[in-house]
């Protein structure tokens, strides 16, 4: 009977698969419509237009796509695959549906009029939308420990549609959010999610792969391990320093006005249409890069316009970040990696370079996005070769060890954390009580005897002068002070003073360091002037799981 029962599906099991599917198949249509809208509408009218139009459409797309999110964004920002893994680990995510037509609009016009990013970026976060969107109107069916798996599923079922890779949309969903660890308790929704979204999508445009490497007939060999691990040391370096330069973009809109990187991007955006053009008879800086792979599969190029095409790609992409598009970086690193493989198969002369192309693509995808095994099954999915797997894996586990723990997702964490972890991770103010009584510095210390600690039993009270704090009054301070004398002494003659106070800026963790090198179990909160806030007590963090409902489940 307990084997039995043991394969009883939980009370919102049904319900969440359920759910999963029809979040896959809307993500699915949704995707169809993006990439359509995108690619045929635009970028390939682009690609076959004049060159002047070439070069000057990248800084229009930029200038729309950036208007779109200022007039009908509802303030979304220029985030699309960082707002999904941002998500992933807030205790209540944010992703309003209302914002989700102008963050697509935008990825339309940043990447159908020749931006050097993804189709992956917005897709992803139109998954991860809708599957959190669709988690909050039948949240009263499904438990709180799934809040957050239909997220993971739509945002797997964005990446199985627009690369029509369903095994990888779900390995990319699980293991986005951290560098070294997977969301494992989303995997059935995301399986199904995924399944159900590139079902409906190749239904509706087909099974074309989005980089296409040609078919191959390799047999594994010894020196195609040694391959493998050649190029996952090259990639790990080079997604490292990819990593950090797309991180150095993303500053920028910090640093500089709107204005000036768009016009700025433009331009350099511009000179780079020219300048390819002029060297490969062919605009290969536009776009996500997919032209830039059809041109390496024609071979016979020579290693100074290998390195030269790899030196237009990312400073294109970089510009492109730098300047405010909206889009992904997956596809841009996985082109990246197959100009990475050729450059070293040309070096070597190996007769297939098709399977360096595909050992480079695995290797910097994984370096760059802290994702090997979603790499891995990035290639397996787009060859249908086994024999590509082997060497992909070793040249995936290379770039690993070689690129530390760069990444160029900003929002990832290391790995799942366990309760108390988490705990000590939040910010103060989850634990702050701010309607904390306190006790004017003017006030004798009868008044905080009878008054507060035997009145409302405190055992320790803030003390203030007006909004200011003073410090900490309570019975280890009185007890130096004979009876006879509490009619005549202040508060503020014997309040302890050496306590530090805490801002709401702090974590947890730092509150509880503070706490225990003082000896007390609570501190008072102060701002930057010194005006009294509240008070954050051992005993609310001990019952910070209570207090916040806390059940994490993904």
């Amino acid at each position: 009977m307990e084997l039995l029962a043991s394969f009883r599906p939980r009370r919102a099991f049904p319900a969440m698969m359920v759910l999963s599917i029809l979040v896959g198949a809307l993500v699915g249509l949704l995707v169809a419509g993006f990439e359509q809208l995108t690619v045929e509408v635009l970028l390939e009218r682009l690609l076959d237009g004049p060159l002047w139009w070439q070069a000057t459409a990248p800084m229009v797309g930029l200038v729309a796509a950036l208007a779109i999110l200022r007039l009908f964004g509802r303030g979304a920002t220029l985030s699309t695959s960082d707002e999904y893994v941002r998500a992933f680990h807030e205790r209540h995510p944010r992703l309003p549906l209302s914002q989700l037509p102008a963050k697509l609009l935008a990825g339309v016009a940043t990447i159908g009029l020749g931006g050097s990013m993804g189709l992956e970026g917005p897709s992803v976060y139109a998954g991860a939308t809708v599957g959190h969107n669709t988690q909050g109107l039948f949240s009263r069916w499904l438990r709180r420990e799934e809040t957050k798996m239909l997220l993971t599923a739509g945002a797997a079922a964005g990446i199985a549609a627009v690369f029509k890779t369903p095994a990888t949309g779900v390995i990319f969903a699980l293991e986005a959010p951290y560098r070294d660890d997977v969301a494992r308790r989303a995997l059935l929704p995301a399986l199904l999610a995924s399944a159900s979204g590139y079902l409906v999508y190749v239904a509706v445009l087909g099974t074309d792969p989005v980089i296409d490497l040609g078919s191959h007939d390799t047999e594994l060999r010894t020196i195609h391990l040694g391959g493998g691990a050649l190029l996952g040391l090259v990639a790990g370096l080079g997604g490292r320093g990819f990593a950090w330069l797309v991180r150095q973009a993303k500053s920028l809109e910090q640093r500089f006005h709107f204005s000036a990187r768009i016009l700025a991007g433009g331009a350099i955006l511009a000179g780079l249409v020219v300048a390819t053009d002029a060297v490969f008879d062919r605009p290969l800086s536009l776009g996500p890069g997919v032209e830039a792979t059809e041109w390496l599969r024609d071979g016979g190029h020579s290693l100074v316009l290998i390195g030269g095409l790899l030196a237009f790609r990312v400073v294109a992409t970089l510009t492109t970040v730098g300047a405010g598009g909206t889009g992904g970086l997956f596809i841009p690193l996985a082109v990246l990696g197959v100009i990475v493989g050729s450059f070293a198969g040309q070096a070597m002369g190996v007769a297939d370079i098709g399977l360096y192309q595909t050992l480079g693509l695995a290797a910097f995808l994984g370096a760059g996005y802290r994702a090997p095994i979603t790499a891995v099954m990035f290639v397996a999915e787009s060859t249908g070769t086994s024999a590509f797997v082997v060497p992909a894996l070793i040249a995936a586990a290379v770039s690993q060890l070689v690129a530390g723990s760069s990444s160029v997702a900003s929002y990832q964490q290391d790995k799942r954390e366990g309760v108390v972890e988490r705990r000590l991770a939040l910010p103060l103010t989850a634990a702050l009580t701010t309607d904390k009584l306190t006790v004017p510095s003017d006030a004798t210390v009868s008044e905080l005897v009878y008054i507060h600690l035997l009145g409302r039993r405190e055992r320790e009270v803030p003390v203030v002068d007006g909004s200011a704090y003073i410090g900490m009054c309570g019975l280890k301070e009185i007890s130096s002070t004979e009876r006879d004398g509490w009619n005549d002494t202040l508060v503020a003659d014997i309040a302890r003073r050496d306590l530090p106070a805490a801002r709401p800026s702090w974590t947890l963790r730092d509150a509880v360091a503070q706490m225990g090198a003082n000896d007390t179990d609570q501190l008072p909160v102060t701002d930057d002037d010194g005006t009294f806030i509240g008070v954050v007590q051992a005993d609310d963090i001990l019952r910070l799981d209570e207090i916040l409902d806390e059940t994490e489940g993904v």
